[in-house]
């Protein structure tokens, strides 16, 4: 029997319905530009799915200018700092003294919510649940995604341009031609134990910790249900682990000067591998990659989401000045003007994670030197500024003010909101 194929078209095939291809397609409709998302999960999994959510101040600009950012400034909850803890002590952070900007705790999965509600309701088109997706003729100017619907339909999308936002796991990265493609990579020697609690917040604001045991940090999702995490070793397994064992080790490593946390059952337990990834290019042909596809980046430094909506914050601009003026030059330099944002990015998340984290190879004069840093750090207003600057993020490259979506982009420079 011949499967029947059904034949579409759209100027931008979009990979993946996360935080880079959600953004993507909601910019793109600001600007009159048709775009079709196709994702493999299905619309509960991905609305379900906590995962973390620290937001930039460039980040919630961008989503309440473009009317997705209703829901994070009436429910998130502004952060205007950050504590390191260290010996016992906490030493805070203050971000709006340093930089005049702040921080949204707003989980990923409520911002995805925000863009499938606003997509949806704009009649965009998300193919959710879909299987068998795979690309073809991406050195043409009409590539092709080819994928089965959800209702078992097979479906060939013929697109003007392609953006793989289907995180490091998907195929995107892997259609650039091994020969072409140079993958900048860093395993970590350590582990994070993530846990969600039931229990009420132990602090108003994050705190990392670092001790003799290792890194901890405190962190939070909703007022009933908080988000942990400690240094392990990689190939810990969660399962072995009582709420017990678990409470102890965390308490441990944030001791000192009466602070404890507030426990609560654990409901959800697992270890996270710490890797740093780059691909380069970002394009090939066609095809563009943004977000997790082209970058990962350990979560100390609260990266990976806001890098996601800076790459297609740079791509819509770039896609709009190829579509509505003729001009493919942002597009040509987008790799280059996205890559600037990235491996600043991938320096802070390195530089917080090698300044609080444990390492078993370490000497006596290894741990006394990182003392000295987070003292350096700590103990000036210009050490303060750098961590608070690189924190709460900086502004987007922005290289076409009169674009439609530039103007909203323009606020990514920051303010306190």
């Amino acid at each position: 029997m011949t499967t029947q194929t059904t034949h579409a078209r759209t100027r931008v095939g979009i990979i993946g319905a996360g935080p880079a291809g959600l953004m993507l397609s909601h910019l793109l409709s600001r600007a009159g530009i048709d775009s079709t998302v196709v994702e493999t999960r299905n619309r509960a999994t991905i609305e379900t799915t906590i995962r973390a959510g620290i937001l930039e101040q460039g980040t919630v600009d961008l989503m309440v200018a473009t009317g997705v950012g209703d829901r994070v400034r009436k429910e998130g909850s502004c952060h205007e700092g950050i504590e390191l803890r260290y010996g016992g002590e906490s030493r805070r952070i203050d971000f709006p003294s340093l930089t005049g900007r702040c921080v949204y705790l707003y989980p990923q999965h409520e911002v995805l919510k925000d863009l499938i509600a606003a997509r949806l309701g704009d009649g965009g088109d998300i193919r959710f649940g879909v299987t068998d997706v795979a690309l073809r003729d991406l050195t043409t100017d009409r590539p092709a995604v080819t994928f089965t619907d959800a209702d078992g339909t097979a479906v060939e999308l013929r697109c003007d341009l392609l953006v793989g936002c289907d995180g490091s796991q998907g195929i995107s990265r892997f259609a650039i031609p091994d020969t072409l493609r140079t993958d900048y990579f860093r395993a970590y020697p350590f582990g994070w134990f993530g846990i969600l609690t039931e229990a009420p917040p132990s602090s108003d604001e994050l705190i990392y910790a670092r001790s003799d045991r290792g890194f901890a940090l405190i962190s939070s999702r909703t007022p009933t249900v908080q988000r942990m995490y400690f240094q392990c070793d990689p190939g810990e397994r969660a399962e072995r682990w009582s709420d017990e064992r678990i409470w102890e080790e965390l308490q441990s490593r944030v001791a000192g000067n009466g602070f404890a946390l507030k426990e609560g059952p654990v409901f959800q337990r697992g270890v996270v591998p710490m890797r740093s990834y780059v691909c380069a290019p970002m394009r090939y042909g066609r095809l563009f990659l943004a977000g997790d596809a082209a970058h990962t980046v350990p979560a100390t430094g609260a990266k990976g989401l806001n890098l996601a909506i800076s790459d297609v914050a740079v791509l819509s601009q770039a896609m709009e000045r190829f579509f509505l003026d003729g001009e493919p030059n942002l597009l040509d330099s987008y790799g280059t003007t996205a890559s600037d944002r990235i491996w600043r990015a991938q320096h802070f998340s390195w530089w917080m994670t090698s300044m609080l984290h444990r390492d078993e190879s370490a000497t006596d004069f290894d741990a006394r030197r990182q003392l000295g840093e987070l003292d350096t750090v700590t103990g000036s207003e210009a050490g303060r500024a750098f961590l608070a600057e690189a924190y709460t993020g900086w502004p987007t490259a922005l290289t076409n003010p009169g674009a439609a979506a530039a103007e909203a982009l323009r606020l990514t420079a920051g303010r306190t909101p």
